[in-house]
C-alpha cells in the first residue's frame, strides 16, 4: 500500500477514504489476484478507459482513481469529466494508463466505488428534478453505509442535494424516544420542548420531531426553528405548514419516493428528507475497457 499519499486529494470528500480504500483492496486480495498473476505478465503495460453504460450522474471519480494509486504510485490516470457531471452509454470518463496486472488488480474496487457513489448522484437528481418548481429542498439521511457516511453524502451533494446531520454531533433532533425520556412524566411537552432549547448549545441547530398537529402546536409555541413531520399525509402537511406560516421551517419525513415527492411538496414543506437515497440506491452501470 502506498500510504501517505493524496495525490487526487480525495481526503478533502471523506478523511477515511484511503483507508476506505486500502481495506477494500485488502478485502478483495489485490495483491494477491490468482489469475493475473498466473495470465498477465507484470511488465505488460496498456490502457483502461472508464465508461458508462447507462445515463446518470458521475460521482466519485477522484475515489476510483485512487484505487490504482494505491496500488502502484507509478501508474497515470486521466479524469476527463467532472463528479456532478451528467453522462450516456458510451461516455468515457477517465484513462488509466500503466501496468496491466495493476489496472486488473484494481477494477473491481475502483468500479464498486464508482459505482456506487454514481447511483446515489443519479437518484438524488431525479428527486431534485422532480421538486424543481418547489420551494423544498431534497436533503439526505444518516441511513448510510457504515464507515460510508462521508462517501455517500458527497454524491448527495452531485447530484444536487443537501447534506443533513453528517453525524449526532452536527446537531439536536429530539426525536418521539427522546421526548419520552426527558423531564418527569407530569411536564407537558410544551415544557419539555422549552428544556431543550435552554440546554442546547447555541452553536448547534435544533430539530424536533412531530407525529400530529398537537404536537405541532406545542412545538411553535416553545420557538423550535425546525420542525419535522414524521409520516403526515399531505393534507396534513398543507395545514401544518399553514399553522407554521413561517414562524420554522418545516420538514416533511418518512415514506418519501419517487412517485409522491412532487405532491409532497406542493405542500409548501421547506426540507424533504429522504433515507432511500443512500440506503435504497441502484448502482449505475459503469465499465472498464482495457486495451493492450
Amino acid at each position: 500500500m502506498i500510504y501517505g499519499q493524496d495525490p487526487l486529494h480525495i481526503s478533502e470528500i471523506s478523511p477515511y477514504a484511503n483507508h476506505l480504500i486500502d481495506m477494500a483492496l485488502e478485502e478483495d486480495e489485490s495483491f494477491n489476484d490468482a489469475t493475473t498473476t498466473l495470465l498477465v505478465d507484470e511488465n505488460t503495460t496498456g490502457t483502461g478507459i472508464l465508461m458508462a453504460k447507462e445515463e446518470g450522474i458521475l460521482a466519485g471519480l477522484k475515489i476510483a482513481l485512487t484505487v490504482f494509486y494505491r496500488i502502484d504510485e507509478n501508474i497515470h490516470v486521466e479524469p476527463l469529466i467532472e463528479d456532478g457531471s451528467w453522462v450516456e452509454p458510451g461516455s468515457q470518463l477517465a484513462v488509466i494508463k500503466g501496468k496491466i496486472h495493476v489496472i486488473l488488480k484494481g477494477e473491481r474496487t475502483a468500479l464498486n466505488f464508482l459505482q456506487r457513489m454514481s447511483g446515489i448522484a443519479t437518484l438524488t437528481s431525479k428527486y431534485v428534478n422532480a421538486v424543481s418548481s418547489f420551494k423544498a429542498q431534497i436533503v439526505d439521511t444518516r441511513k448510510t453505509l457504515p464507515g460510508y457516511r462521508y462517501l455517500d453524502k458527497y454524491s448527495v451533494r452531485a447530484g444536487g442535494g443537501k447534506n443533513h446531520r453528517m453525524s449526532l454531533a452536527d446537531g439536536i433532533l429530539v426525536k418521539d424516544n427522546h421526548i419520552e425520556l426527558i423531564g418527569l412524566e407530569s411536564e407537558s411537552l410544551n415544557d419539555k420542548l422549552e428544556k431543550i432549547l435552554s440546554l442546547a448549545p447555541t452553536s448547534l441547530k435544533v430539530e424536533v420531531e412531530v407525529s400530529d398537529i398537537q404536537q405541532l402546536h406545542q412545538a411553535l409555541e416553545a420557538g423550535i426553528p425546525i420542525i419535522m413531520l414524521d409520516n403526515m399525509t399531505n393534507d396534513e402537511m398543507r395545514n401544518a405548514v399553514s399553522i407554521a406560516g413561517g414562524r420554522a421551517l418545516i420538514e416533511a419525513s418518512g415514506g418519501i419516493t419517487l412517485d409522491n415527492v412532487k405532491s409532497v411538496a406542493e405542500t409548501g414543506v421547506d426540507i424533504i428528507s429522504v433515507g432511500a437515497l443512500t440506503h435504497s440506491t441502484k448502482a449505475l452501470d459503469i465499465s472498464l475497457d482495457i486495451n493492450i
